[in-house]
């Protein structure tokens, strides 16, 4: 007695189609899931009023590029890691010499470009000179003697006959400031992960990406 057995269609071609299809499942999987964790720590930035701008650092990148690969992955990354990580851990921030941290009060202005302004950069500009102030109860002071302009900045009187002229406050003076913890992005980073699985199967249907 005799057995034939023949399988059609091809075998090998079944299985090399197949593993195109998981290719192009686990590469839309991962992509979608890349996406999604991009979109997921945008709002979660805007959402704790980190502004818009901060949240356009979140960045995705799909590997490897080009082609599906059962190996696929997606980046998600930011391109201002030190910013969002700090808010991310809520650090501990102490001055790097040992001494004091400022914080400019409303009555400093802004740097240049809109930036933090720093004591030295204060006292060119307005050609006024700081003094010290140490309080026991709550933070020291950088004061300098002045005036408030419209704009509630500190400037120097043109008064001869020193009205107006008070004792303003232009920066605080700290030893160290705990930033608020204002980010969660490990829980969205899981969240992503645990969705993984059920992405590529959703994507993998009898041998075609849906």
């Amino acid at each position: 007695m005799k057995l034939k057995l023949d399988i059609t269609p091809d075998l090998v071609a079944m299985m090399a189609a197949e593993i195109k299809a998981g290719e192009r499942a686990v590469s839309t999987a991962t992509r979608e899931a890349g996406n999604s964790l991009k979109s997921s720590w945008r709002a979660q930035i805007t959402g704790a009023g980190l502004g818009q701008r901060l949240a356009r650092t979140i960045r995705s990148e799909q590997f490897p590029k080009g082609k599906p690969s059962l190996n696929a992955a997606s980046l998600v990354w930011s391109k201002a890691p030190t910013i969002i990580n700090a808010h991310d851990t809520g650090p501990l921030i102490r001055s790097k010499n040992g001494f004091w941290l400022t914080i400019p009060t409303p009555a400093a202005g802004r740097g240049l470009r809109g930036g933090k302004i720093t004591p030295g950069e204060w006292e060119r500009r307005t050609g006024l000179r700081l003094r010290f102030v140490y309080r026991r109860s709550g933070p020291s002071l950088l004061v300098a003697e002045g005036r408030l302009n419209a704009r509630g900045r500190a400037v120097a009187s043109r008064s001869k006959t020193g009205r107006g002229v008070a004792t303003v406050p232009i920066f605080l003076l700290v030893p160290q400031v705990k930033l608020p913890k204002r980010l969660d992005l490990g829980r969205d980073a899981k969240t992503a992960q645990d969705a993984l699985p059920g992405l590529i199967v959703a994507n993998w249907v009898e041998g075609k990406v849906t």
